[in-house]
């Protein structure tokens, strides 16, 4: 998936920009949302862009330092930021960020929050290049001479939530000295919860003689890799945007393949509208594909905010991986 199809669009610029603007002239609401105070309390003040990230940084900071959460019902592919997202910013220490062209946003908050100590982190930056994934194009494999930029969807790899785990502790060492042996102990700690998420994950595939599946948006590379399964296509080239015909005729040409059928459609929830995957499904059926299924595979981009506690990643990659695990014969 190329980067421009996960940058923010005109309009979401032009609401920043006015967002911007209104934080630098003071007119901003005369009532703050509620997780824009900070406690009293030491130790460094951290936001993050989404829910994984806020997981991964809630466990490393224990009670040596504040994480918040800025995205929440709208995730890096629909989210404009507000006066308060803004203001967050004003006193914080930390801005942790996915990067990879992923959530751009957060370089424009930093800018118009007005504070000159606050260290924006792209966490993609930690991960060495041989371990990035480009994005698929309408299946697992294409030209080389095919050019594509990064696939941001880092975080649904447990190996790769360790490397980002590990460069949030050691921001957080640098900025909190003092505190160092207990990030340290908790990152590890957290680090091996992740190795037993992707052991997890590995016993539930084993055995698995049909492990392809169609992806809903360029999202699973990671996760596939991961966990030895195999992309065969991608529903939609832009979340929440409907395949067009050629691309249907193509997915359906894919999985309709003898040699080898694809069964398995994944959708998110995020995009429950969408009816691409059920009409992909009702073409495979047609094209004589036995038992062709729909399985909901939540990308982790959105959450609910009641929900988000510090197990919430490994609570929803697990239920991910089961019925994943259920689909696949």
């Amino acid at each position: 998936m190329s980067r421009g199809r996960f940058g923010m669009r005109a309009a979401g610029v032009a609401a920043l920009a006015a967002v911007v603007s209104l934080l630098l002239l003071g007119c901003t609401r005369s009532k703050p949302a509620a997780d824009a105070e900070w406690p009293d309390k030491p130790g460094p003040k951290v936001v993050v862009s989404f829910a994984p990230l806020y997981c991964f940084a809630a466990n490393v900071a224990g009670d040596d330092a504040i994480v918040r959460n800025v995205m929440t019902t709208s995730g890096p592919h629909d989210f404009n930021p507000t006066a308060d997202h803004v203001r967050l910013l004003t006193k914080a220490d930390l801005l942790f960020a996915v990067g990879l062209g992923l959530d751009p946003q957060t370089e424009q908050m930093q800018k118009g929050s007005g504070n000159a100590k606050l260290k924006l982190v792209e966490l993609g930056k930690s991960i060495p290049k041989d371990k990035l994934c480009e994005g698929h194009c309408e299946h697992a494999h294409h030209a080389a001479d095919h050019k594509h930029d990064d696939d941001p969807h880092v975080w649904l790899s447990p190996d790769h939530a360790a490397i980002m785990v590990n460069a949030i502790r050691d921001e957080l060492k640098a900025a909190d000295p003092v505190h160092a042996a207990g990030y340290d102990a908790r990152a590890a700690g957290y680090v091996a919860r992740l190795g037993a998420l992707k052991a997890y994950g590995l016993e539930k595939f084993k055995g698995k003689k049909d492990n392809r599946l169609v992806s809903f948006h360029d999202s699973l590379a990671y996760f596939e890799k991961c966990y030895g399964l195999e992309i065969r296509g991608v529903l939609t080239q832009k979340a929440g945007q409907e395949p067009d015909d050629k691309q249907m005729k193509k997915l359906i040409r894919i999985c309709a393949d003898e040699n080898k059928p694809t069964r398995v459609i994944a959708v998110e929830p995020q995009y429950s509208n969408s009816t691409s995957g059920e009409t992909l499904k009702k073409e495979l059926v047609a094209k004589g594909v036995k038992n062709p299924v729909l399985v909901e595979i939540d990308t982790l981009e959105t959450v609910r905010p009641d929900d988000l506690t510090p197990d919430w990643y490994e609570k929803k990659m697990r239920e991910n991986i089961d019925k994943l695990a259920a689909a696949l014969e």
